[in-house]
């Protein structure tokens, strides 16, 4: 089967109402649960085969986190579901405007290598949870994990329903000519922008998942160890191939000593004096990253403050490195992606807040300090999709809370209920009855300046109940216009229904 003919059989599909019916949101839903239950092994073990990360990391990272979410999909899936009554206006009181909910039908999901399970699982969810097909495009990068993913659902989803499309840029080419209803990408910027451009041919509307530089600023007022152990966690994780991993630090000239000493220790402790024989230290991907990350540290002039072991092309092996970098190091200008460190040095928060404002939004932002007003000025002056404060990394686990980029780090957003919302056309409806035409009688033609004057009554500015009101007395306005209502009924023989 062709590409084209895969997206119109899908398309076909939707078209028969099944992949929105509940009973079958929940049922697909339910298998997916059910392989990340049961098959996980699976799936770590291509993880690990592509990224050597242990199997227990990445139950813990991208399969445990997937089933809390789909369990929380499956409790809210019938309300989110429903309809939403929205508030009346003057020219509406006798009417139902409310928000329908429905697919918005075919979705195409491009994901990438470096957590190449949950940046598949997790979007995955709302997805089929909100009514969707879906094609699903693996890297072809982690190509062990990306069969492992192809095999059990290829055995557990029909494909008109859900179908996985193996290949590499030839084969994200051809998907990106066809006409989706909804494309999801996540990976670089630079292919973000090509995703952009081939979905503005079809007006199909993207969520773009992308990266940038996320900075961390690190005050003296915060635990250092403590902040140097979750700081060195989150870079070090995965080798430094997280799209929210820590890019760089800022602190100040006093401080960084104790920053870097927090640092050294942690990764003693997470990896042993042998980093390279750690089991818990992953690789990089392959040698094309790896070149590219070794070219880095061959052309930086920052002086080197930690390093354990010496890069290793045919092993994979970039060992963790902390640099005392300048703004203008090679390091400093596009996200690493990588286990390299580097550390910018500043005057104080001021000029922090200042240096990461001069730069592209990231998807993430993390600050270490006690003081209330920092973190305050924090929020207020700096952009970026998501912040962490004292920690890092972990708002990406709360699926109440929206994970999405802003600027050159993506648009859109998803998880949860933000993810639903995200793969639903939120529909505006109005229905009306027949009765009470003399209300709006000075809509029709031909205008005079006595229906122009009721017109300026019912148009010209905003009545409804007061704010204190409908939060004391929530039912208020509904028995006030059910009153009406009654009214309109009697006096002119007509009928309401919701």
């Amino acid at each position: 089967m062709s590409l084209h003919q895969l997206v119109e059989t899908q398309r076909q599909y939707y078209k028969t109402g099944e992949p929105t019916k509940l009973s079958h949101r929940r049922e697909q839903l339910l298998k997916l649960r059910k392989i990340l239950k049961e098959d996980h092994d699976t799936l770590t073990e291509g993880v690990y085969k592509d990224l050597r990360r242990d199997k227990r990391t990445t139950f813990g990272l991208e399969v445990g986190n997937a089933i809390v979410e789909i369990d929380y999909m499956l409790e809210n899936l019938e309300e989110w579901s429903k309809p939403v009554y929205a508030e009346k206006t003057l020219t509406t009181a006798l009417d139902t405007p409310m928000i329908y909910k429905e697919a918005k039908g075919v979705v195409l999901l491009i994901s990438p290598w470096n957590y190449p399970v949950s940046m598949v699982v997790l979007p995955l969810i709302p997805i089929i949870a909100a009514g969707n097909t879906v094609i699903i495009k693996p890297s072809e990068i982690s190509a062990h994990t990306s069969e492992a993913l192809d095999t059990l659902f290829s055995k557990n989803f029909d494909r008109k329903f859900l179908a996985v499309v193996q290949g590499g840029v030839q084969e994200t080419t051809e998907l990106l000519k066809e006409r989706f209803d909804h494309i999801i990408y996540t990976g670089a910027t630079t292919v973000g922008r090509i995703v952009m451009s081939a979905a503005a041919k079809h007006l199909t509307p993207v969520t773009l998942e992308l990266g940038g530089k996320c900075p961390v600023v690190i005050e003296s007022d915060a635990d250092i160890e403590t902040s140097a152990k979750r700081v060195a966690w989150g870079k070090w994780l995965n080798c430094g191939q997280t799209c929210l991993a820590p890019d760089y630090i800022i602190t100040t000239a006093a401080l960084k000593p104790r920053v870097v000493a927090g640092l050294r220790k942690a990764i003693i402790d997470f990896y042993g004096t042998e980093i390279k024989a750690s089991k818990d230290y992953s690789r990089i991907i392959g040698q094309r990253h790896f070149d590219r990350i070794k070219s880095l540290l061959d052309r930086t002039n920052a002086t080197v403050l930690f390093k354990n072991g010496e890069p290793d092309r045919d092993d994979l092996f970039i060992p963790p490195v902390i640099l005392d970098a300048k703004p203008e190091d090679v390091f400093m200008e596009d996200e690493i992606f990588g286990p390299i460190l580097p550390i910018i040095t500043v005057s104080g928060f001021d000029e922090a807040i200042e240096f990461i404002r001069d730069g592209e939004k990231p998807l993430a932002a993390y600050l270490f300090t006690r003081d209330q007003k920092k973190i305050q000025r924090f929020l207020n002056e700096t952009s970026s999709g998501g912040v962490t404060i004292n920690d890092v990394l972990m708002h990406i686990t709360v699926d109440t809370i929206p994970f999405g980029g802003v600027g050159n780090s993506g648009m859109g957003r998803y998880r949860g209920k933000f993810g639903f919302d995200t793969f639903t056309h939120e529909k505006a409806v109005l229905k009306r009855g027949f009765f009470g035409e003399s209300l709006l009688d000075a809509r029709y033609p031909p205008q005079s300046d006595a229906k122009f004057k009721q017109l300026k009554k019912i148009t010209g500015s905003r009545v409804g109940v007061p704010k204190i009101v409908k939060k004391l007395f929530p039912a208020l306005p509904y028995i006030i216009f059910g009153v009406i209502m009654g009214f309109i009924a009697q006096r002119y023989g007509g009928h309401y229904l919701h």
